[in-house]
């Protein structure tokens, strides 16, 4: 069964890129572009196997919504990677403060998505 990746960013372009890159390589997507409206994507009966996560997000930036996520009972084990330009050390910090598993730094290809993203499913 193909693994479950919800993606949650507010630029259609990103959410189309990344949409593409995995569904070609096998995974199955669902996304919004909102922190606030992913709730029903996140907490259901078949939760995902992993979240993308930008960090600049309207009503809830990314940093704060991975840590609600892994705040929750039902979401905790989830991993979530925040996905940004920022600077990495600051990405770095914001992992950290937030609880999130990691980071996909902006740009990015194909191949660091795959890796970033495989080697978060295998924990």
């Amino acid at each position: 069964m193909a693994k479950h990746i919800v993606i949650i960013d507010d630029c259609r372009v990103t959410l189309a890129m990344l949409t593409d890159m995995l569904e070609y390589a096998g995974f199955t997507v669902a996304t919004a572009e909102d922190s606030v409206y992913s709730n029903h994507l996140i907490y259901n009966s078949t939760p995902p196997d992993l979240i993308l996560l930008d960090v600049m997000l309207p009503h809830m930036s990314g940093d704060k919504k991975a840590k609600k996520i892994k705040e929750r009972k039902g979401s905790c084990d989830i991993p979530v990677l925040l996905i940004s330009s920022k600077e990495e050390a600051e990405l770095l910090q914001m992992v950290e403060s937030s609880g999130a598993d990691g980071f996909l730094h902006k740009p990015f290809t194909a191949d660091k998505l795959l890796r970033t993203v495989n080697s978060h499913l295998l924990h």
